[in-house]
């Protein structure tokens, strides 16, 4: 494909609007923080028949090969390279969203730091800051941006995970509680008023995160991330 045939944004709203214009206004869109790979590219490709799905991520070679397989079926993406981290490049993404669609039906927040097992006793103060930044800080930026581009009708998901509180899980296993938490008050809050939010706990899939926890176990064994995309889907649809 050739250079700036895709719609990768710059954090500039012509950027959304120029590779966007063929679109209808009844397009619904979903917003996949976390789509480079795993789950997120799963459910990114299981809603492209459906929506136009924008695409955040680090990796812009994953997110392109993404886009290929949503344009081989027909579907439609905005690729949006960038670190959920970045909280001034996360508030752009998400006014050129508001500027170009007003408004979205779906968020999946999959984006997720995995950091190696380690005694409780024993994890280095590096991979608990940067646990505590991408998977509590982020999702604490997060919400308050996207909360608003969501209609009362939309859905957002977040997702659980079996290995909290078990042994040497404790920088990730803490991470991933405290933001399931914020995401469960934040699912009280909306219960009478929207947009629907939905916690989910995945079965196990062979995603690089798992792999970094569970190197040499049977990945034949586990869930394909299509599949589950599927179920989640089916679940919350």
């Amino acid at each position: 494909m050739p250079c700036g045939a895709r719609p990768i944004c710059h954090l500039d709203v012509p950027a959304l609007t120029q590779h966007t214009t063929h679109m209808t206004n009844d397009t619904k869109i979903a917003l996949i923080t976390g789509a480079s790979r795993g789950l997120g590219h799963a459910l990114a490709l299981a809603l492209a028949p459906t929506h136009h799905i924008i695409a955040v991520g680090k990796t812009v070679g994953a997110l392109e090969e993404l886009d290929d397989l949503i344009q081989a079926q027909g579907g439609q993406a905005t690729l949006a390279p960038m670190s959920i981290q970045t909280e001034a490049a996360m508030q752009q993404l998400c006014r050129s969203i508001h500027d170009r669609w007003g408004q979205i039906d779906f968020w999946a927040h999959t984006a997720i730091h995995a950091a190696p097992l380690a005694p409780a006793n024993a994890m280095g103060p590096k991979d608990w800051s940067k646990s505590v930044d991408i998977n509590v800080n982020a999702t604490a930026q997060l919400i308050p941006m996207v909360a608003p581009l969501l209609r009362p009708t939309a859905h957002a998901v977040f997702f659980d995970d079996a290995a909290v509180g078990q042994k040497f899980y404790g920088a990730y296993g803490a991470t991933k509680a405290a933001q399931i938490a914020l995401a469960k008050s934040w699912q009280a809050e909306s219960a009478n008023i929207g947009p629907h939010i939905h916690i989910t706990t995945p079965a196990p899939m062979p995603t690089s995160t798992r792999a970094r926890f569970h190197p040499g176990e049977d990945r034949n064994l586990l869930t394909d991330p299509a599949d589950e995309a599927k179920r989640i889907l089916a679940d919350i649809f």
